[in-house]
């Protein structure tokens, strides 16, 4: 027992060490908490936005866009934000001194991806109210759906900004491919249009994709339903093969 409190010691102190250094990241903060939240006030605020579309089965467009603002929070949070600090480090060679000391490097990667998953969450949490709140936008009627919907949501985003991580050399390379992910990733969660309201060929198309089943199994829960099978298993199959390949492929030099 002695030894399993000693190496979370360290642990410990890596993960207050990087949400300290996290606070004072601005881009960061404003991108996973204010973006998202932002969006939602913006859009809600539209007059035509509040009314009932026949095209969306008779909810409103604020209603289909409070799942789109949740995702585009992990989106910002595990394409965006997470990757770049990962690959500085390792271009600073931060991992590479890490391995010679109690610390191992998994603890900072450990502790990157709960920072932003629980920046993530906090996003989500602040949407649900500023919908509710603002808008009157009915917060999720199948909790449980809604909530492994969106687990299985986080770990994706997390594990596809880990397979960025390792594959980017520089930071540099690292902002190039988080900025070539986010908005094919916008597009699919429907951020210029929602899922629901997408041509069916292009819809299943859609549904496919990770953020795309996200968005429409986070909106059947939204509505009381229970997310449909067959999008909870694209998500999980998505999040087994990111999380396999940024394993397999991660460098920590």
């Amino acid at each position: 027992m002695s030894t399993a409190v000693a190496a979370s010691t360290p642990n410990k102190a890596v993960l207050k060490a990087e949400f300290t250094l996290f606070r004072r990241e601005a881009g960061s903060l404003i991108g996973i908490l204010l973006f998202p939240v932002a969006l939602l006030v913006i859009l809600g605020s539209i007059p035509s936005f509040r009314e009932a579309d026949a095209g969306l089965g008779g909810i409103r467009l604020v209603d289909a866009y409070v799942p789109v603002t949740v995702l585009l929070a992990m989106i910002a949070g595990g394409v965006q934000s997470m990757p770049p600090i990962i690959t500085g480090y390792r271009e600073r060679g931060v991992l590479r001194r890490m391995s010679t000391t109690p610390v191992r490097p998994s603890a900072l990667l450990s502790a990157q991806m709960g920072i932003h998953g629980g920046a993530i969450l906090l996003s989500v949490a602040v949407c649900l109210a500023v919908g509710r709140l603002a808008f009157d936008v009915a917060l999720p009627r199948q909790l449980a759906g809604y909530l492994l919907a969106l687990a299985l949501s986080v770990v994706v985003a997390l594990s596809l900004g880990a397979l960025i991580a390792s594959r980017a050399r520089t930071t540099k390379i690292s902002n190039a491919i988080g900025t070539v992910v986010f908005f094919p990733a916008m597009f699919c969660a429907g951020m210029w249009l929602p899922v629901q309201a997408m041509p069916d060929a292009l819809a299943h198309i859609v549904e496919l994709t990770p953020f795309g089943a996200s968005a429409q199994a986070m909106s059947q829960a939204m509505a009381g339903d229970w997310p449909s099978w067959s999008h909870l298993l694209v998500l999980a199959v998505w999040a087994v093969g990111l999380s396999g390949a940024a394993a397999r492929w991660f460098r920590w030099e």
